[in-house]
């Protein structure tokens, strides 16, 4: 069985879906300190042709509390806003917008919830399967290096591989998991290309979920999520 494992981010980059997309079982690993500045809840959408930095507010955002102990603050219009004045125009911004409005507009602000919610909402309307659990609901060795924590959550899951995202590298040697049974693998989005706006037009990459959802079909979403390599 495959398993990744990455810290919850809202509407995060599509290397992030395709990880997602690419294992039996995806960890939300929500109960390790919050990274400020990071992109748990930091991105960007496209806007005039640019690309333009949204921030979804936290609630006293903090790197000596775990994330799953932080809230998003309750008002998002005006990040909101900027998606909607951004997209108002794209052929899919009536059946996408209402999608992402319900995530970050939810009752619950929990940062976890909200973050769990972008990526289950993108699965669902790609008709992709998805099934995720949390690490904070996993009982696994919290006291083991960084190496050795995904090792034990891998275990507990009784996984057999583990994908981690490209960035991982300078991290974390196949030796480490090698040693205790495991497969390690490292994704590696390739470059992405699809029309923004219209056809001819500069491509802006390194955006948010959100905007190849806006610009792009069904099918050709789930073509993306495919445009990758294992290393």
């Amino acid at each position: 069985m495959k398993v990744a494992i990455m810290q919850p981010y809202l509407f995060a980059y599509p290397g992030y879906y395709q990880l997602a997309a690419s294992v039996d079982t995806f960890v939300f690993y929500d109960d390790v300190n919050f990274i400020k500045r990071g992109y748990i809840n930091r991105n960007s959408i496209l806007a005039n042709g640019e690309a333009l930095k949204i921030t979804f507010p936290v609630v006293g955002a903090s790197q000596n509390r775990k994330i799953n102990e932080h809230q998003f603050e309750a008002d998002f219009s005006k990040v909101i806003k900027s998606i909607e004045h951004a997209y108002g125009k794209a052929p899919n911004f009536d059946a996408v917008f209402p999608l992402i409005n319900a995530v970050l507009t939810a009752e619950n602000r929990d940062v976890t919830s909200m973050c769990r919610a972008s990526v289950v909402m993108v699965m669902e309307y790609l008709g992709l399967p998805f099934r995720h659990v949390l690490s904070s609901d996993i009982d696994y060795d919290r006291d083991a290096s960084a190496a050795g924590k995904l090792v034990s959550i891998c275990k507990t899951l009784q996984a057999d591989t583990y994908i981690n995202s490209i960035g991982g590298m300078a991290l974390y040697t196949r030796e480490q998991f090698a040693e205790e049974g495991l497969a390690l693998h490292f994704l590696k989005m390739n470059d992405l290309h699809y029309v923004q706006r219209k056809a001819g037009d500069a491509f802006v990459p390194y955006l948010s979920m959100i905007d190849p959802l806006m610009w792009c079909t069904k099918d050709d979403v789930r073509a993306l999520l495919t445009q990758y390599e294992l290393v």
